[in-house]
This record gives structure tokens, sequence and C-alpha cells, in this order.
């Protein structure tokens, strides 16, 4: 029985199930041909890196930290303290909009997904391969064009001031989540590139201690701490052979604190400038009610009506009192908050807050090779920069919002079914085995948990009605078919 699990394990095609999954969610997977026709023009005429106006700042000392395999390198930092305890952080982007810029049939393309896809066995990227693992990326020793979003963080983690213009930059040291985070941690070695240069290794030191001033900054204003777990299939041979968690360190805490200050600064830079800007809002809880019994039920209280700084207090408290579940009650509060939308502020209009982190005139603008509404913002930003009109009006960028809104919901739906058919391959073969699990969803739609370990997904068959989202169970698995990712549990007794 175990072999023929195996057999059927081996024969189904990830890859190919990935593909179809983005053609059944509304994705082309492929460049089209007037694209792929002005990407043979960038790739045997290069643009020249040394823009006109733009500042010469390649011999900065920039790095970049993101994950081992990461190629598509949207942005490096550099910090320097100065007069009065303030730290001046840059975050240079890859300058997208220079190689695909409005209207061309790259930007088409990227428009029409909106998004790259991960869905752990592949990786469908919004640009093509040579420009957004090359061309468009920040990596290691290349030269080229950015821009550079500026800010000043006072010493109680407040934003000064920020600003941005175009410039000309190197990355000097790619490094990794992993070992980065064990690092500066204290309990790993420091990365070769970081062992070799004690500059590098100041500069990393001083960004750590700014990431921390912002984040308490945050803290003290609402902002929630939360730890999920993010699990991708590990393939060997063409088998998935594990679920890997992705877990939470200090240098995925310093590009997330970052980032933040980053889009918060040019959500600021154009409101400012009088101008529109597209905002990226977690508006309150579609749950709170629920969120109130989840802290009930662990011995805490939370008001009737939402307020992110009780809930991050509820949060920190839990976290303090019981860390090997916390991710597990992370998870919980993310499903019962929502998800965020893209939204276009006017220079005149109410800003609207992102609940989760506690900030206003939020953008995303960070990341112009992954999603296009970052792409969308550069082009916001740059003309903003050289008093430009804008390239998109307010009716442009509100059709814009709702597009990029529903592209990421649908690519979410990707990624997830990715994940619930890697789960299907791997599980086949522990039909009626029981595990621990914790209820992810419950609605009209159906009750789902996700497995402790490993940290898989899947329907509950005939639920009991009196469990909700966050409850602990015994899950039992039924049946596994891999082709529309189906992963069947019922609830054992306990």
């Amino acid at each position: 029985m175990t072999t023929g699990a195996t057999t059927r394990r081996a024969a189904f095609d990830l890859p190919a199930a990935a593909r179809r999954d983005m053609h059944d969610n509304g994705f082309t997977p492929d460049v089209p041909a007037d694209a792929a026709q002005q990407l043979d023009g960038i790739v045997a005429h290069p643009t020249p890196n040394d823009a006109a106006g733009a500042r010469d700042m390649r011999a900065m000392l920039w790095s970049s930290i993101d994950n081992d395999d990461t190629r598509d390198l949207d942005q490096i930092e550099f910090a320097e303290t100065l007069e009065g305890d303030v730290v001046r952080l840059r975050v240079a982007i890859a300058d997208v909009d220079a190689l695909v810029p409005k209207d061309s049939p790259l930007d088409h393309a990227a428009h029409a997904n909106a998004t790259s896809v991960y869905t752990g066995v592949r990786t469908f990227t919004m640009l093509p391969e040579p420009l957004s693992y090359d061309l468009t990326s920040l990596r290691a020793d290349a030269d080229r064009r950015a821009i550079v979003i500026e800010v000043d963080v006072a010493a109680d983690g407040t934003i000064a001031r920020g600003d941005a213009y175009p410039a000309l930059v190197r990355n000097h040291a790619q490094l990794a989540y992993p070992s980065a985070g064990d690092w500066l941690e204290g309990h790993g070695a420091a990365p070769p590139a970081v062992a070799a240069n004690r500059a590098l290794a100041e500069q990393l030191t001083l960004q750590h201690t700014l990431a921390q001033r912002l984040r308490a900054n945050r803290l003290l204003h609402g902002a929630l701490e939360l730890e999920t777990i993010e699990a991708t299939p590990v393939m060997s041979n063409g088998t998935v052979t594990d679920l890997k968690v992705v877990r939470i360190n200090a240098a995925r805490l310093l590009i997330e604190d970052f980032m933040i200050a980053a889009n918060m600064a040019m959500g600021r830079y154009l409101a400012g400038r009088n101008r529109s800007a597209l905002l990226r809002v977690v508006r309150s809880p579609e749950r709170w009610s629920r969120i109130v019994q989840v802290a009930h039920d662990a011995g805490d209280t939370l008001p009737d009506t939402p307020d992110s700084a009780a809930l991050a207090g509820f949060l920190a408290r839990r976290r303090a009192a019981d860390p090997d579940h916390f991710p597990d009650l992370s998870l919980t509060i993310v499903k019962l908050l929502g998800p965020g939308i893209y939204t276009v502020t006017p220079p005149d209009g109410t800003t609207t807050g992102h609940f989760g982190l506690a900030v206003t005139d939020y953008t995303h603008s960070t990341a112009p090779n992954r999603r296009y509404a970052d792409l969308v913002m550069q082009r916001l930003i740059k003309a903003a920069v050289a008093d430009a009109p804008p390239p998109y009006d307010d009716a442009a960028l509100d059709t814009l919002a709702q597009h990029c809104t529903e592209r990421e919901d649908a690519a979410r739906k990707v990624e997830r079914l990715a994940r619930k058919q890697a789960a299907a391959v791997m599980l086949g073969g522990r039909i009626g085995e029981t595990f621990d699990a914790i209820v992810t969803g419950a609605s009209q739609k159906g009750t789902f948990v996700r497995l402790v370990s490993p940290p898989a997904e899947g329907m509950v068959v005939n639920p009991p009605a009196n469990i909700d989202v966050g409850d602990r169970v015994r899950a039992q698995l039924v049946s596994t078919r891999p082709d529309p990712g189906f992963v069947d549990f019922r609830i054992a007794k306990p």
C-alpha cells in the first residue's frame, strides 16, 4: 500500500499543476509575443544606467537581505547617524519604470497579472525573468538605476522627514535571512561578507538598532506583533518530502520595519505635494466579536469595539505566556482581521489607516518587480520628484486599486491551492493517522484546519457545529486528492 501511495505521489506533476492553477485563476504564465519582442530589444540594447540627474551613490555600503534563493531583488538599504540621535535610512528601490514604461507591451503584461505568484514549486514572475532576475534586480555587484527613499528617524522612532530622488546604486553584499538573522540575534557566525568587512558589520548593527527603534514606536501605537507559520514544499527528485516552515527572525523583522517606514514616507511624500496615492489598508476587523471570544477563552479581555492597542497588548501577553502556540494564535487573528485592499486617497481626502500596522498613509512602493501597485506608485513618485503631471488620474487609480486587489486575492488562491496540492501528495500515504490541528476557517464555505506538524491545511468533513476559528482539535486524515488540492479530515474524539 505504501509503495502504491509513493508511486502516485511521484506521478503527480506539481509544477504542471501550478501552471494549470494559474490559468484557472485568470493569470497568463507566458510572456505575450509583443512583450517578448520588447524584451528582446532591451536585452540586446540595454539602457545605460547613468541616467541624467541621478545621484551617484554606488560608493555607499548598500546591502540586501532576502531569502537564500531570491533573485528578484527590489531594494537595498543603507543607514547613517546624524546629529541629535537621528538616523537617516535610505532604501533604494529598483527603477523598474526605466525599462518598463507605462503603456508599453511589457507594462500591459505586468498589469494583466499584477503580481508575482509564489507556488513553492515554481515562481511565476510578474515581469519576465531576464528583467526581474537581472536587469531590474538590485543584485550584488551590479550598477543599477534606483529611486532612493530617504527617511529620517528620530530617537523615539517617529519619522521626522521623508524624501525621494533618482540615483545610481550598487549592492555590495547580498545577504540571506537565516544566516543574517542568526548573527544579529547573537547565536550564529557572521555571514562571510560580514565577517570580511568590519564596516559592513557596523552598518548592519546600526540597521538592526534602527529597526528596533521603528518597531518600538509602532508597537507603542498599537501595531500587532504577529508570528504566522509559512510553509513551502521541499522537493527531492520530483517528490514532496516535507513542508518547510519559515520562521521570523531579526533579519526578517529588520527588512519588514524598513519597508513599513519607507512605504509610510512615500504616502506622506505624495500627500505633502498635494498628489493622490494608492494606499494599502486593512480596515477594522471583520470578526472582532470572535477575536474578543478568543481572548476570553485565553483568560483575557478585550473591549467590545475594535481597538488595535488593546489587541496588541493581548498578543504580547500571550506571546510571553505561551510562545510555543503563539503562531497558532497569530494565524487565528490574521484570519479574523480580514484581507488588505488597495484604495485611492486624493490630496484632499481622508486617509484610511492600516489596522494591523497601526499606521496611516501606508502604501506599497518598495517591490515594483513583484507587485504592479508598487510600479504604479513608483511612477507617481517619479512624477512628483520631477514636478511633472501625474501619470494617472484618480479614476484610473481607482480602477487600478480594484484590479490589483482582485489579482492579489487570486494569487493567494493559487498559492494556497499549490500548498494544498503539495500537502496532498506528501500525506497520500498517511490516511487514517490523527494529528494535532487548529481551526483556521469556519463559514458557509466550510470548516478548515491546519496541522501543527506537518503544517498542512485541509477541509473538515461533517464538522461539529460547535467549533470555530482558533479552536485546537484532533484531526484524522480521511482522504487526499492532489489534482484539486483536497486534503480531508474529520474531527476525532479527544
